[in-house]
């Protein structure tokens, strides 16, 4: 009898640990998930600046610093570089776009222009996509980062290299409405 009640208690002193660990490892996977979901629209953005780019510069010569920029970010966030540096590029990316579209305004061809109609649209939509999955992204990273300092958890999650994420945060700069005085 007293074998069995030994053999129970070491089963249950090693499927506690398990379970934790395989819970760590589960909200660590839903972080990397929710990052490809994140990316994959992202990606889908990159691929739309070159048609976009090229739709706005036959009409708009003179916002040839904001089209440069954008195609500046666009190759530095397809470099391959770390999430971070996507996430950033993103950040500084986003309200150029904004720009863009204020841009449009001036050019009556161009808001008439069914290429720029489409590819306006297009981005609206994208944009709609990649605020989800920032949301989406920023709750398994708040789920995850919640459970490695969480006890008992927290004493499995630094033996075991399970680190804090960063939360996808915009860029100070891009929390600021664009000035667009000037541009018209």
């Amino acid at each position: 009898m007293d074998a069995i009640v030994i053999l129970v208690i070491l089963l249950v002193l090693l499927l506690i640990p398990a379970g934790i660990y395989n819970g760590l490892v589960s909200r660590r996977n839903a972080v990397d998930n929710a990052f490809a979901s994140l990316d994959a629209n992202l990606q889908k953005r990159f691929d739309l600046v070159p048609n976009l780019v090229a739709t706005v510069q036959g009409y708009a010569k003179h916002e040839r610093s904001v089209l440069e920029e954008i195609t500046r970010l666009r190759a530095q966030a397809q470099s391959g570089g770390s999430p971070n540096v996507r996430l950033q590029a993103d950040s500084q990316m986003a309200p150029l776009f904004g720009q863009i579209m204020a841009v449009a305004e001036a050019y009556p061809q161009l808001r008439a222009s069914d290429n720029f109609l489409h590819l306006q649209r297009t981005l609206t939509e994208l944009e709609e996509q990649i605020s989800a999955s920032r949301r989406s992204f920023n709750a398994a990273i708040s789920d995850y980062n919640t459970s490695i300092q969480s006890f008992p958890s927290s004493l499995l999650a630094g033996p075991f290299g399970f680190r804090p994420r960063d939360f996808f945060a915009t860029e100070p700069a891009a929390r600021t409405a664009p000035n667009l005085s000037g541009q018209f």
